[in-house]
Order: structure tokens, then sequence, then C-alpha cells
């Protein structure tokens, strides 16, 4: 399954439904070279060229259920909208 969130393709996707994190790569997770954070608290991951290429998402399913969406700043802002990833965690459940 891939989940496109604005032009990025995050094909390596998994969910923990215990600890409702959300999990989303392109590639393998080991092309990361360089770790942050957004200003909302996701864990963000980029290549060696500056791209971004992994997402960590603690709280996925909390914040679509009570926020309706994930907003993700990497620099510019990006939302999840729930019909993006309301079947993955469902599924994932």
């Amino acid at each position: 399954m891939t989940v496109t969130i604005g032009d990025i393709a995050f094909d390596n996707v998994s969910y923990d439904a215990d600890a409702d994190v959300l999990y989303l790569h392109v590639g393998e997770p080991s092309s990361a070279v360089d770790f942050d954070e957004s200003p909302e608290g996701h864990h963000l991951r980029f290549d060696a060229s500056g791209n971004l290429v992994g997402v960590t998402i603690v709280g996925a399913k909390w914040l679509l259920d009570n926020q309706r969406r994930i907003e993700i700043t990497v620099p510019e802002r990006l939302a999840i909208e729930p019909d993006a990833l309301g079947p993955i965690l469902t599924r994932l459940d």
C-alpha cells in the first residue's frame, strides 16, 4: 500500500495499533541519514540529498479521530485527510 502526502509517495507503510504509531517511508528506512522533528511533533527522516523519505506519526488514529486530519510542516504544511489513512489504520488494527 502507498500513502501519498503532498507530492511524496510513501511505499513502505506500517502501523502499530497497540502504540498507535504510523510509520511512512519511501523505500527502505535505512536510506535515512538525517533526522528532525516537525513543529507538530512528528518525526521526520531525510536522505543524503535532503529529501524527506520518512515520517513517524505518534497517535495517528487519535489525531484523525479527534482533529479529523494530521498536519505535518516540512517546511511547507502538508495535510493528511482521513480518507488517505482511515483504511490503513482500520486494516492494520
